[in-house]
């Protein structure tokens, strides 16, 4: 009797081990993303109301904006939330990507010693704050980490006629790494840096920098999501991602997104059309 039993319950429990992972596995989503969305804690506020409207967690890769446009490139995600438009536009046309929808914005800011040596902090024009940073050789911090924000302040650099690329520049030093990171660096080496908003709002450790420069338009940072083309990944799970999107961009997730406050601030504003 006891070999009987054991024979009829081996294959109920195989069968339960397998199917019950894999039917829940099925349900969550690979997003790739900013380290600004992630750092500033908005997906540990945000994500969770997805996860208990539809039963779909969405699982994070927080890269920088390039390279988390090269996981899409792959089909290692199968939604992207990215700040770079120029890159976008080209995901898109080269048919990684689809369906690219904005989702919300803040801003970029140039920040920098109290002191203010390279004396920027009345002007309100970015790329004549950094045609003064270089030529008073003030200490520059960049990401250097092709993140959306890196590709915003090259941009701004050409546009300046400047290359802090260029070997032998003791002013311009090329962290790397992430904006948390680089703010810590500009904090202790009193040097300029420019910065995503949200991510200035939760740094806790500002000890002698300032805001020096803001609200100039071309600092305008805007959010947007894309579904890694299925038809090129066919293992891209369209539906659940779809489902993100769509609620991401409808009145519950802009709601949402506009209620997400650090110090009673707005971090990230919804615009989604």
């Amino acid at each position: 009797m006891k070999i009987f039993i054991w024979n009829k319950l081996v294959p109920a429990v195989f069968a339960f081990m397998f199917t019950v992972p894999i039917n829940a596995a099925e349900k969550f989503i690979t997003l790739a993303s900013t380290t600004s969305t992630q750092a500033s804690g908005f997906f540990d506020y945000y994500l969770p109301f997805f996860m208990s409207k539809t039963g779909i967690e969405v699982r994070v890769v927080a890269v920088g904006t390039g390279q988390a446009l090269k996981l899409g490139e792959r089909g290692d995600a199968d939604v992207l939330l990215v700040h770079d438009i120029i890159g976008e536009q080209a995901f898109i046309r080269k048919s990684y990507g689809v369906d690219r929808r904005e989702v919300m914005y803040n801003d970029f800011i140039i920040v920098g010693p109290k002191d203010d040596p390279a004396g920027i902090k009345e002007l309100n024009d970015a790329v004549t704050a950094l045609k003064k940073i270089a030529h008073s050789n003030a200490l520059f911090i960049s990401r250097g980490d092709d993140s959306g924000t890196h590709r915003k302040e090259l941009r701004l650099w050409k546009q300046a006629s400047i290359n802090p690329e260029v070997s032998g520049q003791t002013w311009y030093k090329q962290a790397g790494t992430g904006m948390g990171a680089v703010l810590n660096m500009a904090t202790s080496m009193n040097a300029y840096t420019i910065s995503d908003r949200a991510t200035w709002i939760k740094f806790a450790n500002r000890s002698n920098l300032d805001i020096q420069l803001e609200g100039d338009p071309p600092l305008f940072n805007q959010y947007a999501l894309m579904l890694v083309n299925p038809e090129r990944n066919t293992h891209v799970k369209q539906q659940e991602a779809t489902a993100f999107i769509n609620w991401m961009t409808a009145k519950e997730g802009q709601k949402l997104i506009a209620e997400f406050k650090l110090g009673g601030k707005v971090l990230f504003h919804p615009n989604a059309r």
